[in-house]
């Protein structure tokens, strides 16, 4: 009985290992697409704009893209209107902004529900987003009903430079030597 118990134990065990292995290996799996998306993306950037992808990408941005999103929606609730502040392209951009520095996925049903905007309505800007050629769709492999939605080569790079230009009399780049006399 007590050896039963054992073997039983072992085999719960050994199931959420492998449960836990394969999590691990579909994590490992995203982290080198996102690597390998996120060095496409730099090319790309690079390319289009003749500039350095260091000098146009900032590790501020994401939280400025945060600080935007949230004082969006804090601008419809302290109002009580959605209504009066609705633009739900930039808002899906944002999001999608900042899920491309998380590496994270975004489904097309996440996406509406982040636009702040009936899903019709989202799903018209998600279509006319990707006709312009800001974002585009995948398949997801594991499951034939799920969408995600991701910004375009074009449309990182086109946040890049709005947030480049947005922020540049908040950020300054690095300069090693100040980050040198400010460690003293």
């Amino acid at each position: 009985m007590e050896k039963t118990d054992q073997l039983m134990r072992n085999r719960a065990k050994a199931i959420r290992l492998i449960g836990i292995a394969n999590e691990l290996l579909a994590m490992a799996r995203e982290l080198e697409i996102g690597q390998s998306i996120a060095t496409e993306i730099a090319n790309s950037v690079q390319r289009e704009s003749g500039k350095t992808s260091a000098s146009q990408d900032h590790p501020i941005w994401v939280e400025l893209a945060r600080q935007t999103y949230d004082d969006r929606r804090r601008r419809a609730k302290i109002f009580d209107s959605e209504e009066l502040f609705g633009e739900p392209a930039w808002d899906i951009l944002l999001d999608l902004f900042i899920a491309a520095k998380e590496r994270r996925r975004v489904s097309v049903t996440s996406a509406c529900i982040g636009s702040a905007v009936p899903s019709t309505t989202a799903l018209r800007w998600i279509t006319i987003l990707e006709k312009q050629g800001l974002l585009m769709r995948e398949a997801d492999p594991g499951d034939a009903r799920r969408v995600y939605v991701k910004l375009s080569a074009r449309g990182y790079a086109a946040m890049l430079e709005y947030f480049s230009s947005a922020s540049r009399s908040v950020v300054l780049l690095e300069d090693p030597r100040q980050e040198l006399a400010a460690a003293r």
